[in-house]
């Protein structure tokens, strides 16, 4: 784990020059919209998503749609972005309770959010980080563990306790851009088979050059 904390610092200074920009990959236009979108992502690429929820969008432009919708019907518009069968029940069912319990509009807090159908905590970071501003915690994916292992910024594997353990070390005011610089870093430079170590600009600040998990 980074001990320094000027050694965290930098680390910070350089991602913000890679990635300065606070961008949310999956298209939307809402707080609902984007909830949709971050359900269908679940072991699906954010290029496929982005492809699915225009058309879910169109049928079903409003909370209130999706929620009267047939959760069939749902299947066969998103089938292509896998278990398409939990996710539209998800989806429906989420937006039921949103209009039921919270008056059509998605809740702001993670005790709330939690109680929604298909959110689990990673989720509700996206949606409390990213499109609030106002975050609870740090989203960690397979990308943001595997760097924040790499790095040194945890020896933890527990998406929780690697949550826990970056929450200690990042200022509260990067709680948000920072799993997005890292997810794209991942994807970008950082794979998983194949991080491209001679290339990366971290280099210098990373503890486990060349590890490949």
């Amino acid at each position: 784990m980074i001990k320094k904390k000027l050694s965290v610092t930098q680390l910070l200074k350089e991602l913000k020059v890679l990635y300065p920009k606070h961008i949310i990959p999956l298209r939307h236009h809402n707080a609902w919209e984007l909830l949709c979108a971050v359900i269908l992502s679940a072991q699906c690429t954010d290029a496929r998503v982005n492809t699915i929820t225009p058309h879910l969008f169109k049928k079903y432009p409003t909370v209130q749609d999706l929620a009267n919708a047939s959760v069939k019907d749902v299947e066969k518009i998103i089938h292509s972005a896998g278990f398409y069968h939990s996710k539209a029940l998800s989806l429906v069912e989420m937006s039921k309770r949103i209009c039921e319990v919270y008056d059509g509009q998605v809740p702001q807090n993670m005790e709330d959010l939690l109680t929604l159908r298909g959110v689990a905590r990673k989720t509700a970071n996206v949606m409390l980080g990213d499109y609030f501003k106002k975050p609870a915690g740090i989203v960690v994916d397979t990308h943001v563990k595997r760097l924040a292992f790499r790095l040194g910024l945890t020896k933890q594997t527990d998406p929780v306790k690697v949550e826990k353990d970056l929450t200690q070390l990042i200022p509260y005011s990067y709680w948000g851009w920072i799993a997005i610089a890292l997810i794209l870093h991942g994807r970008s430079v950082c794979s998983a088979r194949k991080p491209l170590c001679d290339q990366c600009p971290l280099a210098g600040l990373c503890a486990k050059r060349g590890v490949k998990n």
